[in-house]
This record gives C-alpha cells, sequence and structure tokens, in this order.
C-alpha cells in the first residue's frame, strides 16, 4: 500500500466527511476501537487489572485516546486518562463528544490540566502501558510545556508504549524529530503509511496499519 503525506491525508479525511458522509466522528470511533483492539491482542488474556494511561492532547488524536480508553475499560483495566490541558481547550466537535462520554465513567480515572505535576507523573511512571495520545500528524513548532514534560516521562518509564498516528514529537512526512520525541514500542497508524513511519524504527517500533472505514473513493486525485 501506498505510504502518503499528513497533507494528503487530511485532504482523503476531508473528502471522506465532506463528499461522501462518512463523519470524522466515524472515524475517530473506528481509530479508537483499533487502538483498544490492537492493545487486546498484545496483552491477550493479561489485561484486567493492567493500568494503562492515555497521555491525551486537545486535538483530534487526543480524541482517539478518549475513545481507546472507554473500549479498554471493559477490559476491566485501571485507566487513567491525563488531558495535558483543559476541557475547554479541546478543538473539535469529535473530541468533545467522546470527552463527554468518558468524563461520565467512574471506571476511569481523568486528570486534566497544563501542568505536569509530581502526582500526574507517578501515574505515567507507574502505568503497564501508555497511549501516546498527545500530538497527530499535525505537530508544528517547539514542544512547549507540558507536553515537553509529558514526553519525558513517557520515555522515563517502563511501561509498554503505543503510539497513536505517530509517535509525539516525530515528522510523519521527514522522519525528523521536534527537539524531543516519544521512544514508542509499537504505532498504530490509520488508512495509510505515512511516509516518514516507514524511516523512523527507532522511534516508531513496528508499525501497524488500522483501516478506519474511509471509502476508497475519497482518495481519488490524491493518491
Amino acid at each position: 500500500m501506498k505510504a502518503i503525506t499528513s497533507d494528503q491525508m487530511y485532504r482523503i479525511e476531508e473528502n471522506g466527511h465532506s463528499a461522501l458522509g462518512m463523519r470524522r466522528f466515524l472515524m475517530m470511533e473506528n481509530a479508537g476501537h483499533g487502538i483498544s483492539d490492537f492493545v487486546a491482542s498484545k496483552f491477550k488474556g493479561r489485561l484486567k487489572n493492567k493500568k494503562i494511561v492515555a497521555v491525551c492532547g486537545t486535538g483530534n488524536n487526543g480524541g482517539d485516546g478518549f475513545v481507546a480508553s472507554r473500549h479498554l475499560a471493559g477490559y476491566g483495566t485501571k485507566i487513567t486518562i491525563i488531558l495535558l490541558g483543559s476541557p475547554s481547550d479541546l478543538r473539535s466537535e469529535e473530541a468533545r463528544l467522546n470527552w463527554g462520554i468518558v468524563e461520565k465513567m467512574d471506571s476511569i480515572e481523568i486528570i486534566f490540566g497544563k501542568e505536569l505535576d509530581d502526582e500526574v507523573k507517578k501515574r505515567i511512571a507507574r502505568a503497564d502501558i501508555i497511549l501516546d495520545s498527545i500530538f497527530g500528524t499535525g505537530i508544528k513548532g517547539n514542544i512547549l510545556e507540558p507536553y515537553s514534560s509529558a514526553i519525558d516521562a513517557i520515555n522515563n518509564s517502563k511501561a509498554y508504549v503505543l503510539a497513536v498516528d505517530v509517535p509525539s514529537g516525530f515528522d510523519p512526512n521527514t522522519a525528523k524529530i521536534h527537539e524531543k520525541c516519544v521512544m514508542a514500542d509499537a504505532t498504530i497508524t490509520f488508512h495509510r503509511l505515512k511516509i516518514g513511519l516507514a524511516k523512523g524504527k527507532k522511534y516508531t517500533g513496528p508499525v501497524h496499519v488500522e483501516w478506519i472505514g474511509i471509502p476508497p473513493e475519497a482518495e481519488r486525485d490524491i493518491v
């Protein structure tokens, strides 16, 4: 399957959403479910009581983490969502809708804020599994706080780290690093492989491509 750039992926998503009616909410649901299935397969029969921490940004990458956490709660895991920001900062309707669901779930612990205090760092350090849902394919510029400290905390942990779409800090087009980058044990990306992911195994680990239901017709004149 031909690899694509992040710009091509954005245009494919827009075609799917606007022209074909495959709404972004459905894409997010399918992505999050795919993340959950990947984790369940990796830890087959060993998920109950595992401490899972989803470290989430305020974009759609974070929304994928919310959905994955909801699905993983069904396996009897101990899940903490750490939102690096305020719920009012969530940038898409899809992310806000899924946040509204998980904040009503007693089976998920939620922490949010614009600083990474010692208690949050302890949650990350004690995790068995970490979902890196901080940045997706659209990262630009310098990595500011609290994102920088979150990446450090993830890399200092002994957890199994699954990067959602791309490792945070990793450029999906060039494989270059934005100052620092999550060192993932594996990466799950969506629809098609991104060009840079084929070159950055040091940071990505094995890369799994998850189909999220975008019709192939959305690729016309793009791929």
